[in-house]
C-alpha cells in the first residue's frame, strides 16, 4: 500500500483513518472479545455511506483483507484482522423513528439499547438481543434471536428494507422491490453480501412487559428443564421463557449468603397486556421453591440492558451453539452433566425458543432456514483470566460435543465461533445453494470473508 493511495483515501473520506503511528489505534482496534488480538493495517470510521464505498473500494483495490465492525460483539473476532481494513461503523449510531408509520431507520453502527432507547418513548419495539450492547446490523444479519422472538419473530423477519455497500463499492436499496435477491440474502446471511449502512425495521406496540429472571435452587435443574420443554411449546406467543444456569451475582434481589451460588434460572417476558402478566407467569413461579426473583412490570428497555454488565468488554470468549428441535431426555442429562460446571461468573448457559412467530415464516423466506425447529441453546463461555482459557474452552467443547448427538447438525450463526466454518452449509440447510447464487453475484471475489462464510464456489 503506497502512501499516495492511503492520502486519496483519507482525502475522499469525511470520516476518520487511524494507523498504527495514530495514539489512539490500540484502543481503535479492540473488540470485545479479548481472546482476539488484531492488527489491522488501518481503522476507518466512516460517517456516511459514502465513506463506507471509499473504504470497500480501497481493500478490494489493494487487495486486503476487509472486516467490518458494527457493535464489536463477533465472539470469533470478525470485526477485526491483522494487516487488512476494518470498517467500524460506531460513528453511525442514529436511529430516526417514524410513529405513524410504525417505522424506524436505523444506522449500521447502532446497538439494540440505541434503538431501544430511541423507540420506546413512541411505545414501539422490535425484536432486539438479549444484551443490549449488541449491533443491530450483526444481530439481524445472522437472523435476530431475542425477547420478542415468538411473539414478532426474528429480527431479520421485521427487517423491510436495508442500504447495502456491495464488493463493487456500490450503494444499492435491499428490499422486497429492489434487488429482492439481496435482501432475502442478507436476512440470514451475515455479513457475507457487503456493508449494511441503514436498516429499516417494523415496529409493533410493546412498551412495558412483564418478566425478569427467577432463580431456583441447582437440585431442581431437571424440573426446570422438563417444565420448560413442554411448557414453551404451548404457550402464548406472547410469552418468552428461557432456561439458563447462572452463578448468582451480587444483585440486590438474591440474597447476599446466595451471592457466588451456582443456581439454574428461568427468565420470562410477557409482551402482552400487562394485566396479564401475573398469571402468564405464574406456572413459571410454581416450577420449584424460589430462591430468588426480579419479576414484574418493566419497561422493555430494562429488561433488554438486564444481563450487559455479565458481558463487559475485555473478558475472554468461546461460545458454542445448536438447534434442536426436541429437549429429550438424554440432552436434559447432558445439560445436568456440564451446566453445573460453569467456570465463572460471567458464563452461561441458554437454551432459547425459536417457535412461535418464528416458526409462522417459511423455511425458504429468508436466508435463516431453521424455521421448523423449536430451541437454539448457546453454550456462552465468558471468564476474565487468560489463564484459563484451555480448561475453559474444553469445557464448552465437551459440553457441546455431550449434545451434540441430541441437536441438529447447524446452529445460529450469531453463537458459532472462529472454528465452525465447516458447519456453515448445516446452518443454511437447503437455503445454502441460494445463497451460493448470490454470493457469486454481489460478491464473486469473496471480499467478504470474515465471517461464517459462504463461499461464491
Amino acid at each position: 500500500m503506497v502512501d499516495s493511495a492511503l492520502q486519496q483515501l483519507r482525502e475522499r473520506l469525511r470520516g476518520r483513518v487511524i494507523t498504527a503511528a495514530d495514539d489512539e489505534y490500540d484502543q481503535a482496534r479492540r473488540v470485545n472479545n479479548a481472546m482476539i488480538d488484531r492488527h489491522p493495517r488501518l481503522i476507518v470510521r466512516p460517517a456516511n455511506s459514502g465513506d463506507v464505498m471509499a473504504a470497500v473500494d480501497f481493500a478490494r483495490d489493494n487487495s486486503l483483507d476487509l472486516a467490518v465492525r458494527g457493535g464489536g460483539h463477533s465472539v470469533p473476532g470478525f470485526g477485526t484482522c491483522d494487516d487488512g481494513v476494518v470498517i467500524d461503523l460506531s460513528r453511525m449510531r442514529g436511529v430516526r423513528v417514524d410513529p405513524v408509520r410504525r417505522l424506524a431507520r436505523a444506522d449500521g453502527g447502532a446497538t439494540w439499547g440505541d434503538f431501544n432507547a430511541a423507540t420506546y418513548p413512541f411505545g414501539l419495539a422490535t425484536t432486539g438481543g438479549i444484551i443490549s450492547t449488541t449491533g443491530i446490523a450483526g444481530l439481524t444479519l445472522g437472523g435476530g434471536i431475542g425477547y420478542l422472538t415468538r411473539s414478532l419473530g426474528l429480527s431479520c423477519d421485521n427487517l423491510v428494507a436495508a442500504d447495502v455497500v456491495t464488493a463493487d463499492g456500490q450503494f444499492l436499496l435491499a428490499s422486497a422491490q429492489d434487488n429482492a435477491d439481496l435482501y432475502w440474502a442478507i436476512r440470514g446471511g451475515g455479513g457475507n453480501f457487503g456493508v449494511v449502512t441503514s436498516f429499516e425495521f417494523r415496529l409493533s406496540p410493546v412498551a412495558d412487559i412483564y418478566g425478569g429472571p427467577v432463580f431456583f435452587e441447582l437440585e431442581r435443574a431437571r424440573d426446570v428443564l422438563e417444565f420448560y420443554r413442554d411448557f414453551i411449546t404451548s404457550a402464548d406467543h406472547q410469552l418468552a421463557v428461557f432456561p439458563a444456569f447462572q452463578i448468582a451475582p451480587p444483585l440486590p434481589f438474591i440474597p447476599p449468603d446466595r451471592h457466588g451460588d451456582l443456581l439454574v434460572g428461568l427468565v420470562s417476558c410477557w409482551a402482552g397486556p400487562l394485566s396479564e402478566g401475573p398469571s402468564m407467569v405464574a406456572p413459571i413461579r410454581d416450577v420449584a421453591p424460589v430462591v430468588a426473583e426480579f419479576l414484574g412490570p418493566m419497561p422493555y428497555p430494562a429488561l433488554n440492558t438486564a444481563f450487559d454488565a455479565l458481558v463487559p468488554p475485555g473478558m475472554q470468549q468461546y461460545w458454542k451453539a445448536n438447534f434442536a428441535r426436541e429437549l429429550t431426555d438424554p440432552a436434559v442429562d447432558a445439560h445436568l452433566e456440564f451446566g453445573p460446571r460453569l467456570p465463572a461468573l460471567n458464563s452461561t448457559v441458554h437454551i432459547y425458543p425459536v417457535n412461535g412467530a418464528c416458526n409462522e415464516v417459511a423455511g425458504d423466506a429468508t436466508a435463516f432456514a431453521y424455521r421448523d425447529t423449536t430451541f437454539a441453546t448457546v453454550i456462552a463461555g465468558i471468564w476474565p483470566d487468560p489463564a484459563d482459557n484451555a480448561q475453559n474452552i474444553s469445557w464448552v467443547r465437551d459440553y457441546y460435543s455431550a449434545i451434540a448427538p441430541h441437536s441438529e447438525e447447524a446452529g445460529y450463526i450469531n453463537f458459532m465461533s472462529g472454528d465452525d466454518q465447516a458447519r456453515t452449509e448445516d446452518n443454511y440447510s437447503a437455503n445454502y445453494e441460494r445463497l451460493v447464487a448470490i454470493k457469486k453475484k454481489y460478491d464473486p471475489g469473496n471480499l467478504f470473508h470474515l465471517n461464517q462464510n459462504i463461499r461464491p464456489e
